[in-house]
């Protein structure tokens, strides 16, 4: 009788390299080279060994000087890996000679990012971002991104099928395929502004999860509207965004997407890929800017986070911010990120605790700057109530034979609404009371 193993796939054995440099010294690039490490276990890669090397000055052919060169082949070589990661921005020249010098596969941090990228991708949305960011990463290194080019998910036109090891790319073929997605994106982008057109003209106010990645965002999406979002201990878990329904205590209906993390480093390609897909950031009303109180380099993350932000145009938008996990906090962090933020919400994700308190603290940033205002509805016009519900926040509602009197705070955008019914506010005197006061 035979029997047959399955036999699961040999993960990619990696050897990872972080360059000290002017730009990221001491501490800074050790944080980086931990973080080049996570990123690789995210993919699934398994990391055999690590090294620091002290960039002096660049090199045109290697990037590092020969000695160094050297003493990193030899370790490639003698732990038996398949590829060598740096954490530095290689150029094709490099990336070739790199390879030529170990017989290892090699590449930068970018070109790791975008294997994840491409890994996690979902929808068509995302699927064509990266794939444009990949092809634009790979027009100058056609030799070397053949492979992986032919491991495209869904055969489009310009390429061969998913199920093909090889396929043939010319510059003249991927330039067109890039013009192809920049096209089919910027339909996706028409279709997302009469999407948002429409949910503008309900005047549903919106709210943006923003971050680090990893902080938790998918899980405060969870915990704050019981939603379902993917939430996993993987970095980039969330490519594309996700809406859910928030309903506040005063009966106003909030629309709080996720978005995809911050990473330092992050392609530029990537960035401008996204730009759709992060641009609901830009749009939203108020922004949840939440960090990961377990991470020792929490300020270093908002940082970059806010530095990604102001490049998207969202540098202006009102924001939250969120200390998340503090179940399993580092008590300086926390410490040190109270006296940064005093308004800010501690919370947990995972226990439940603080949620409610960040719901009030979003109701309130919602409702700040509103105007006070006694409306008198006649009952053929009660829907109007309903609205006031959704956009704003509902003090008292009294009921009179022929009309409803409502004493609200609503947003600015509402006034032009419900003029018609209004009977008292910093313009008008206060009405006489209705029949039975």
């Amino acid at each position: 009788m035979t029997t047959t193993t399955e036999t699961l796939p040999k993960a990619e054995r990696v050897l990872l390299v972080g360059i000290q440099s002017e730009k990221a010294e001491g501490p800074e690039s050790e944080s980086l080279l931990r973080e080049l490490r996570g990123l690789a276990k995210t993919l699934g890669l398994e990391v055999v060994d690590q090294i620091m090397v002290k960039l002096r000055e660049k090199t045109a052919n290697l990037l590092v000087g020969k000695g160094k060169a050297d003493e990193i082949t030899t370790i490639a070589k003698s732990e038996d890996v398949d590829s060598i990661i740096f954490d530095y921005p290689l150029s094709p020249v490099q990336q070739r000679n790199w390879e030529t010098l170990s017989g290892k596969k090699a590449y930068d941090r970018a070109e790791l990012i975008l294997k994840i990228f491409s890994a996690r991708a979902m929808t068509k949305e995302a699927s064509l971002q990266v794939e444009l960011a990949r092809l634009q990463y790979a027009l100058p290194r056609l030799a070397h991104s053949y492979e992986d080019l032919s491991r495209q998910r869904g055969g489009r036109y310009g390429t061969k099928g998913s199920g093909e090891q090889k396929i043939e790319l010319d510059r003249r073929s991927i330039e067109k395929r890039i013009h192809e997605i920049e096209d089919e994106l910027e339909n996706v982008k028409k279709s997302r502004s009469v999407q948002r057109k429409k949910r503008e003209r309900i005047e549903v106010p919106r709210a943006a999860l923003v971050g680090y990645t990893n902080v938790g965002k998918s899980s405060l999406l969870n915990a704050i509207s019981r939603a379902d979002a993917l939430a996993e201990d993987k970095l980039f878990a969330t490519l594309d965004p996700m809406t859910r329904r928030l309903s506040l205590s005063s009966g106003a209906t909030l629309l709080v997407t996720d978005t995809v993390g911050f990473v330092r480093n992050l392609p530029h390609g990537l960035i401008e890929a996204f730009n759709a897909t992060l641009e609901e950031a830009a749009n939203a009303d108020i922004l949840i800017h939440v960090a990961d109180a377990s991470d020792p380099e929490t300020a270093i993350h908002m940082a970059t986070t806010d530095k990604v932000l102001s490049e998207i145009g969202a540098a202006l938008v009102p924001r939250i911010h969120v200390l998340n996990k503090i179940d399993i906090a580092d008590s300086g962090v926390v410490e040190a990120w109270q006296r940064a933020y005093p308004d800010g919400a501690l919370v947990s994700a995972a226990t439940g605790e603080g949620i409610q308190e960040l719901v009030g603290k979003i109701e309130a940033s919602l409702t700040a700057g509103m105007e006070d205002i006694v409306l008198e509805i006649p009952h053929a016009d009660y829907a109007v109530v309903s609205l006031l519900h959704r956009e704003g926040s509902i003090i008292s509602e009294e009921s009179g034979d022929e009309s409803t009197r409502v004493h609200c705070r609503i947003p600015q955008r509402t006034l032009g609404k419900v003029a018609k019914y209004r009977l008292s506010g910093p313009e008008k005197p206060a009405p006489p009371p209705l029949m039975g006061d």
